[in-house]
This record gives structure tokens, sequence and C-alpha cells, in this order.
């Protein structure tokens, strides 16, 4: 590790911080590096040693000079994976919520270090060989099955969201994110927003989602397991077919070379969408014959996000490679969402 702190992260102020609440817990000075490719909140890995009895943990805070307070509430991801922690669902231990911002800046959370690996693309999975890639994509619907089977009020999160209404605020808020980051015409946005809205289905009972599921949101362990899934912070109780929607979008192949959006669709061994929908109505026996309407509104979320990034770009409001290539997916986005929803 780099002895010189990443942005964000104090390792001297940590120490101090956990030293008072945790004492014994920390034996060496603290070193911290980012990991990189999150898309929002910021994660470090932290250590106090490199011997065989150092430990290692993780912080989560918000990213840095952050103005959306409820975007990036730790407390609020904090408390979801402290409560899935007794259940089935494979989430890191977490050890303590610091909402004092005279530590880090910000709130933040610390939470154990799970050994795993988040696969990001075809090419990360290809090494593993199709029958083990094929029995990691399908642990990762029974690992939502298990997510949808929790009882929120069981474990304490019976007030973790407002599920009435769900969709229709769902569908209204991407509308106004669509209003608030356009610098130009999409042929078929509206058309979609607007078909989407007519078609809204009837939600099952709700339960608690995370909001953001696909397979580089967990990680996988040398067993081809899932070992934890990560990245809480869009978690709520809502509809659980959207957190379907957005995996079957995650597995639908994309003929996109050197696209900067992955997808391990094309993996070898990889299930198709349609496998994995058979899967999760086998195991959770959830009607999921409106899955269209929910792959349909994925497509569509994704196409509001990317296009604010593109606008974002075109503001010379971004930093890094790739960007100058997002402007030109989101028509893709649209068309296949239009095509969902058609052919549902």
């Amino acid at each position: 590790m780099s002895s010189a702190p990443p942005p964000g992260l104090d390792p001297e102020q940590l120490r101090r911080f956990l030293d008072r609440e945790r004492p014994g817990l920390v034996s060496g000075p603290l070193e911290a590096r980012l990991i990189e490719g999150g898309r929002s909140n910021l994660t470090y890995v932290v250590t106090d040693g490199t011997g065989p009895g150092s430990g290692r943990w993780v912080v989560r805070r918000p990213p840095l000079g952050h103005v959306l307070a409820t975007a990036h509430d730790m407390r609020r991801e904090h408390r979801v994976i402290s409560a899935l922690h007794a259940t089935d669902v494979p989430v890191p231990h977490t050890l303590l919520l610091c909402e004092d911002e005279s530590v880090l800046g910000s709130p933040f959370y610390v939470m154990e270090f799970v050994d795993g690996t988040p696969f990001r693309s075809a090419r990360e999975l290809a090494p593993l060989g199709p029958e083990r890639t094929r029995a990691a994509v399908l642990g990762l619907v029974d690992t939502l099955v298990d997510l949808h089977a929790v009882d929120p009020a069981a474990v304490g999160l019976g007030d973790f969201g407002r599920p009435e209404g769900f969709l229709d605020r769902q569908l209204r808020r991407w509308g106004k994110q669509l209003d608030a980051s356009r610098g130009r015409e999409l042929p078929g946005i509206e058309e979609l927003h607007a078909a989407l809205g007519r078609a809204l289905p009837a939600s099952p009972p709700p339960t608690v989602i995370h909001g953001d599921y696909r397979l580089d949101n967990v990680l996988i362990g040398e067993d081809d397991r899932i070992k934890a899934v990560l990245d809480w912070e869009m978690s709520t109780l809502g509809d659980p077919l959207t957190d379907l929607g957005l995996l079957v979008m995650y597995s639908t192949p994309l003929d996109l070379p050197d696209s900067p959006i992955s997808t391990t669709a094309t993996a070898p061994g990889h299930p198709s969408a349609a496998e994995l929908v058979e899967r999760y109505a086998a195991r959770s026996g959830r009607d999921t014959s409106a899955l269209a309407w929910y792959t349909a509104f994925a497509w569509f979320k994704l196409a509001v996000i990317l296009e604010g990034i593109h606008y974002r770009y075109t503001l010379g409001q971004t930093v890094g490679a790739g960007f100058d290539r997002i402007g030109e997916l989101v028509p893709v986005f649209i068309e296949h969402g239009l095509t969902t929803l058609q052919e549902g």
C-alpha cells in the first residue's frame, strides 16, 4: 500500500477514533487505499499491517464535496447491512457507524473486509470457464430470492421505505431526473416514459430491495459462491421485481464493441435472461408475467443515468476516460426499452 493517504480518509484520525470507540481493535499504524470502480460512495480498504495477525477493514463514506445527503445516507446503508447480517443474505459484518463529521469530514461506517472478486465484464469472467460462470450467475439469482424472502419487520426494517405507490414514484422521479439533465433531442425517450406510465403493473407485496443488483455489486469467492452483496445505497422497501428487471437488463448482450458500459452476458456459460427469470420465479413463487415492464423500466432508468453523465461531459464536469462515448449509448438503451415493452 502507498504511504500517502487517499483523499477523504485520514488514517491517523481514523486510528484515534477506533482506539477510542473500539480499544484493541487496531494494533498498528493504519494505511488506506481507495477501491477504484465505485459509482458513488467512496470505499477504502484499511489495514494495520502486512503480517499474519494484521487486520483489514472497509470504510464507506460519501463522495468528496457531496451535496445530496439523502443520496449518500451512511446511517441508512449501515442500517440495512446490519439488519441483514442475521439472514441468509451474505453481507459484511458492520463494526460501527460514525456521524461525527469532525473525524473524516463526513459520516462514515466501518465493516469487515470480505475476500472475493467483483466480476465487471465478460472478459473478467472468461477465465472461470462456462461451468463456473454459470454457477456464479445462478447464485446471483438465488441470493436475490433470499433477499426478497426476508421479512422486513422481523429484521427491524419495517419502516425502511414507502412501498405504496412505489412504481409510480420511481417513474416520476426518473422523469424529473431526465428533465434536469437534457441538452439535446432524444428520439423515443418521451414515448418510452409515457408507455411505461400507461402500463404500470400492480406490484406484489413489498420486500427489501437492493436497487442496483448485478454481478459487479457482489463478491464471488474461490468456490464460486457469493461471499457478500455490496453497495446498498439505493436499497429500500419496494417492488422486488424492479431488482429482477435490472438484473435481466444487465444479462442482455449488447453488441457494443469497446463500450464503456460493461456487461457479462456474453461470457461463455452465462445463463440467458429467460433462464434467470425462470429460476427466480420457480424459487420465489412470484408471478413474473409482467417482467417486460420492469426490464423496460430498467432500460429507461439507465438511459436517464447515462444521459446525465453525457450532459455533465458536455459541460466539462467529468474526469477520466470513456465519457466521450457515453452519449452514443443512450439511444441504444432507449431502443431496447421500447422493444422490450412492445414485445413483452
